[in-house]
């Protein structure tokens, strides 16, 4: 369970060259069908998802009846440890499963901000507008920022989220006088404070992205955040969707106010903020582990592509038929979405299927327990390099786990690669794959 998947373990042992196929070859690979919405189908998977979240508010709601009525005379909790003990599972559960339905909401909300269920934009907006605000999740706020990310992706200058760490952040010597004390004495730490430090990230680290642009793009400037209108990270025509978002916000927080006073604070955390935390967790841990890999590539300028940047993220099974069901595709063809972000959640599958064998060994794939890979990722993806076109993420020790073939780096070069003749498609098809509104 806790080792590296044969996957990983290949990329490990096989220096890094850059792709050099195009993009239209990819888009020549894909059916044109699979690029199709469907309403009806993706209207069914929205009720689908408000379903469960419903049925799992009355699970919660029926767990103190269940257990004063001793489960209705079948299950018989004549001690008082026993009632105790029966209250606290069924709380466990209810958790666990209404924290990835609330997750369900965050990922649904995440396909229609990219119009892909939908051919109306009020549709996707409005039903994404609403999901979003149910997890006190900026929609448009969030939408603006992702899609911008979806187009600069794994560029170490412009990419939105989860940029890397540089030497000079941790204000370590130069790599050629760095000796192993100097790592220790900036980077070492024992294991409890890496596990306090990890909890912090799943817990809070949504809302420290949010709030104050932690691990996001180093180009805006202190402050920069999701909720203000004028943020750095929005264009003018941007601004009252910002807004909208706020007012949601408010509007969310009021009736949250409201249920406490009525409920009790108690039953709002019990109900509502034990789930939504679970919810933070799981989208942290999804978004984290689709660009942070000791063995994926970061670009600066030079050698980034809007392909090469697509390429560099990992499928992972998270979850397994619980991620397929819930999270919507999100990890287990996380490849395929950046290629084709337009294209419905429901024929990601298919679409990944499709470009493999175009994509050969540059599509990734990562069978580890995605547990342990968040763990591997936090504890080994520490920083990159100030120099240098292609750059792998360092550990404590600051050492890369893989490194560049620098001499197929520079032929292909000679051979006359080119970022914009990578990138061409006709001008029949989407831009980049993304919707930009």
């Amino acid at each position: 369970m806790f080792k590296n998947g044969p996957e990983y373990e290949q990329r490990l042992a096989r220096p890094f060259v850059p792709p050099t196929i195009t993009l239209k070859q990819l888009h020549d690979a894909v059916p044109k069908h699979l690029l199709q919405k469907d309403p009806l189908r993706s209207t069914g998977y929205v009720l689908r998802d408000v379903f469960f979240c419903v049925l799992f508010f009355a699970f919660g709601a029926s767990i103190e009846p269940l257990v004063s009525s001793s489960f209705g005379g079948y299950v018989p909790l004549s001690a008082p440890w026993q009632a105790s003990l029966a209250r606290a599972a069924l709380w466990l559960i209810y958790w666990w499963w209404q924290g990835i339905a609330f997750a369900s909401f965050f990922c649904i909300a995440h396909e229609l901000g990219h119009g892909t269920l939908y051919r109306s934009w009020w549709t996707n907006n409005i039903l994404g507008f609403l999901l979003d605000t149910f997890i006190l999740a900026p929609f448009f706020a969030w939408k603006a920022s992702h899609n911008a990310h979806h187009k600069a992706v794994n560029s170490i200058e412009r990419d939105e989220n989860y940029v890397p760490h540089l030497r000079s952040d941790y204000k370590l010597p130069p790599k050629e006088r760095a000796t192993t004390a100097d790592y220790a004495e900036v980077l070492e730490e024992t294991p409890l404070f890496t596990m306090v430090r990890m909890f912090v990230m799943q817990a809070m680290g949504w809302w420290l992205y949010l709030t104050c642009n932690k691990l996001g793009s180093k180009m805006y400037p202190k402050g920069t955040n999701h909720f203000s209108p004028y943020s750095a990270l929005f264009k003018k025509e941007q601004r009252l969707g910002i807004f909208i978002s706020d007012v949601g916000l408010i509007g969310m927080m009021s009736l949250l106010y409201a249920f406490a006073r009525a409920y009790g604070w108690k039953a709002l955390a019990m109900y509502y903020f034990v789930p939504y935390v679970l919810c933070n967790h799981w989208i942290v841990m999804m978004t984290f582990l689709h660009h942070s890999d000791p063995t994926i590539p970061h670009y600066r300028k030079e050698e980034w592509s809007f392909l090469r940047g697509a390429a560099a993220t990992v499928d992972r099974p998270t979850l397994g038929w619980i991620g397929r069901f819930f999270f919507h595709n999100v990890a287990h063809d996380h490849v395929a979405h950046h290629f084709f972000s337009h294209v419905p959640f429901y024929n990601q599958p298919a679409v990944t299927e499709a470009i493999k064998g175009v994509l050969g060994e540059h599509y990734n794939f990562d069978s580890t327990n995605t547990f342990y890979a968040l763990y591997r990722s936090f504890t080994e993806c520490v920083f990159v390099e100030e120099e240098g076109a292609i750059v792998f993420y360092k550990n404590q020790y600051g050492i890369a786990v893989r490194e560049v073939a620098d001499s197929a780096v520079v032929a292909i070069k000679e051979a006359g690669w080119n970022q914009a003749r990578q990138d061409e498609l006709s001008d029949s098809e989407p831009e980049f794959g993304c919707v930009t509104d």
